[in-house]
């Protein structure tokens, strides 16, 4: 038995890994070993003289990379949740050396043969909806990842690979790197004037804690771009010199600086469209786009279009009575867009009588998050237990066994990794150590976390989130409850392994909740009193639910529109990123672009998954409309709504096309006019 502990079939329980026995130094060699025990495997079903069937060849296949998938499992997600120097060098060298084997793999012909073999026979075969789906994606998955080029397009496709492989990691370690280079400290209080006691006491505690080994921080404020020290800054901060610092440090990162992601974007951008001719596709977007809902550019650009119709002029009213009230009720001359953030809270505060700040302090993390899991309970009949008995990466992080509440049955694993720290990705998300399925024959239950980055306790207060920190919790888990309650058989289609436009259902359909009464008195408790949200201030904050829908639909149509240009034109005609950003947003930004492009820190699209697919939060946000007007019709907490919910979309994974899975849920196609109807911008008529 080897003693990488990454290689090992962990003891712990649901075999979740042993994260304080590894080490930096234990995943190459760990990748390397895995990588020749899975060619083994590949080589064994390659030289069956069997005849090819599902079980011998689809289910082998399903088996044969375990021990790699559990090594690289891990490192990735260490290299997003944890960062630093040597992990990302050594993204550098595993990139590339898993890349590769991957090619060996979707290459080979004799493999090919043998999928193709089945592939042929599938309509005489007795197979299930779940294996069919398996069989077709494996097959497509060999097609489109070049088995019937020649030899010569098969190695130029294999280098494109092997590029990819480190450009991805290269954009976010670079956008990262530049927000932590840029920090802002205050050594004059009058200089805090307008932000809320949670904002200067985080930034006080911050200074304190580098004060232990940089004197200089002592007795002053430290603010940077890590979202829970920003976006209050920007929100309150009375000083507009500052906010416009702030502002345009955010939106320089990795821009014009030693990090700066111009030619990331453009080689990733090129590699990208010279795959998806390779392979005989017109561009990127139309290669991604065969396996989405979508399925072809114009039809997102039909949807963005429909949605731009919609948002453009609300957004243009949100702007212009913004701007009127800057000037009118502030004296401002121009409106800029650092002031943004800052005088609509204050709009609102008018409007609605309440600041954001109010909520705060009902959302202490630790009474949200047990509240959270009781709305999880109500919904699924689930249970929560904290466990103590797991291995963690990092001493915030917590973890969490899950059980059927009337059967008892184990359902799966959960980590929480709260909190913002140096070296850990920007943003929220959920990742699978071990996804649910099939493991050595035996189907097993999954290895979930989620990873955010919310407002830090410190020395006199617990952690005490936003609304809006709040919405995100509850959207990763319900991202985590997708892998959790999967009930599949094969790993390649369960849980979130849903075609990219469906994935976000099962998590924006959570933030509705979160509106709502009931559930908001499970996760609110006055971090001093213990009082719950008083019902004038819920009532208030469902009031203010579509302030400015306009602007921010508006903005995620932008950066739909700015995906799709970069995946369809011709790559060599990008030449200065900002300039080609201005171009592609020009009829969808209602200011002039006075910072850096977006584009050099899109994460999204040129470091995860969403290249050509960043319009699917919009698709996926008319999936959640329509599945909670069943909600509010049926129930919150109805039984059988839930219960059909869990049955034809959580537990189902990426078994069966999710057009049949939401037709099995709703009766129906969602109805496209569901999301404007919930953001009051479809008036009395249909959109057009």
């Amino acid at each position: 038995m080897t003693d990488n502990p990454l290689l090992q079939i962990s003891t712990l329980p649901n075999h979740a890994p042993q994260f304080e026995e590894i080490d930096n130094h234990h995943y190459m060699p760990a990748v390397e070993e895995a990588i020749a025990q899975a060619r083994e495997n590949y080589n064994k079903i390659k030289s069956n003289p069997d005849e090819p069937t599902f079980e011998n060849t689809l289910e082998a296949m399903e088996s044969a990379g375990e021990l790699l998938g559990q090594a690289t499992g891990v490192f990735y997600n260490q290299l997003s949740c944890m960062g630093g120097d040597e992990l990302h060098e050594l993204a550098e060298t595993i990139g590339p050396v898993c890349s590769n084997f991957s090619s060996d793999i979707i290459l080979d012909e004799e493999l090919f043969a043998r999928v193709k073999a089945v592939y042929d026979k599938r309509d005489e075969l007795d197979l299930t909806a779940e294996q069919m789906t398996v069989l077709e994606e494996s097959y497509k998955d060999f097609v489109r990842g070049g088995a019937m080029l020649d030899k010569d397009k098969k190695q130029r496709l294999r280098e494109i690979n092997e590029a990819l492989s480190t450009l991805g990691p290269s954009f976010m370690n670079n956008a990262k790197k530049s927000a932590e280079s840029f920090e802002m400290i205050i050594d004059d209080e009058t200089n805090l004037a307008g932000l809320p006691d949670s904002a200067i006491s985080a930034a006080k505690h911050a200074a304190d804690e580098r004060a232990e080994e940089d004197e200089s921080y002592k007795g002053k404020w430290l603010f940077t771009l890590d979202y829970p020290s920003y976006i209050p800054f920007v929100q309150y901060a009375d000083n507009r010199d500052l906010r416009e610092k702030m502002w345009r440090a955010f939106t320089n990162r990795a821009w014009e600086d030693e990090y700066d992601n111009s030619e990331n974007i453009r080689s990733i951008v090129a590699f990208k469209d010279e795959r998806a001719k390779l392979l005989g596709y017109k561009n990127h977007a139309d290669y991604v786009l065969e396996r989405r809902m979508a399925q072809k550019p114009e039809e997102v650009l039909s949807f963005l279009d429909k949605l731009k119709a919609a948002y453009k002029p609300a957004a243009e009213e949100d702007l212009k009575r913004l701007k009127e009230f800057a000037t009118n009720e502030h004296g401002l001359d121009e409106l800029k867009p650092w002031d943004v953030a800052y005088y609509a809270e204050k709009l609102k505060h008018k409007l609605f009588d309440f600041s954001s700040e109010d909520l705060r302090p009902y959302f202490p993390l630790d009474k949200v998050l047990s509240g959270c899991f009781e709305h999880f309970s109500k919904l699924f009949g689930l249970e929560f237990k904290k466990a103590d008995n797991y291995q963690l990466w990092h001493k915030d992080v917590q973890a969490f066994d899950l059980y059927e509440k009337d059967s008892g049955d184990f359902v799966g694993t959960l980590y929480g990794d709260f909190f913002p720290r140096k070296g850990k990705k920007d943003g929220a998300w959920m990742t699978a150590y071990r996804g649910q399925g099939l493991y050595n024959g035996k189907v097993e239950r999954p290895v979930i976390a989620i990873v955010c980055n919310f407002t830090k306790p410190t020395s006199d207060r617990p952690s005490l989130i936003t609304h809006g920190e709040v919405l995100t919790l509850f959207h990763e888990m319900g991202h985590a409850i997708h892998g959790l309650l999967s009930k599949v058989t094969y790993r390649s289609v369960s849980g979130t392994s849903v075609l990219w436009d469906f994935v976000e259902l099962p998590s924006q359909v959570q933030e509705n909740w979160c509106y709502e009464k009931e559930t908001l008195d499970l996760v609110s408790g006055h971090y001093e009193t213990g009082e719950k949200i008083p019902e004038e201030l819920i009532e208030k904050v469902r009031k203010a639910k579509n302030f400015m829908a306009g602007w921010g639909g508006l903005r995620q149509v932008n950066f739909g529109y700015l995906d799709i240009a970069y995946h369809t034109v011709d790559p060599n005609s990008i030449g200065d990123i900002g300039d080609f950003e201005d171009e592609h947003t020009k009829d969808t930004s209602l200011f002039p672009r006075l910072g850096g492009p977006f584009s050099s820190s899109f994460a999204h699209i040129f470091a995860g998954g969403y290249s050509a697919g960043y319009y699917s939060y919009k698709w996926a946000e008319v999936l959640d409309a329509d599945t909670f007007e069943l909600f509010l019709e049926k129930g919150l907490y109805d039984t059988a709504t839930a219960d059909a919910y869990k049955e034809h979309i959580l537990s189902k994974g990426g078994s069966q096309h999710p057009s049949i899975l939401y037709r099995n849920f709703r009766g129906r196609d969602a109805d496209p006019d569901a999301l404007l109807r919930r953001e009051d911008l479809l008036g009395d008529k249909k959109a057009a």
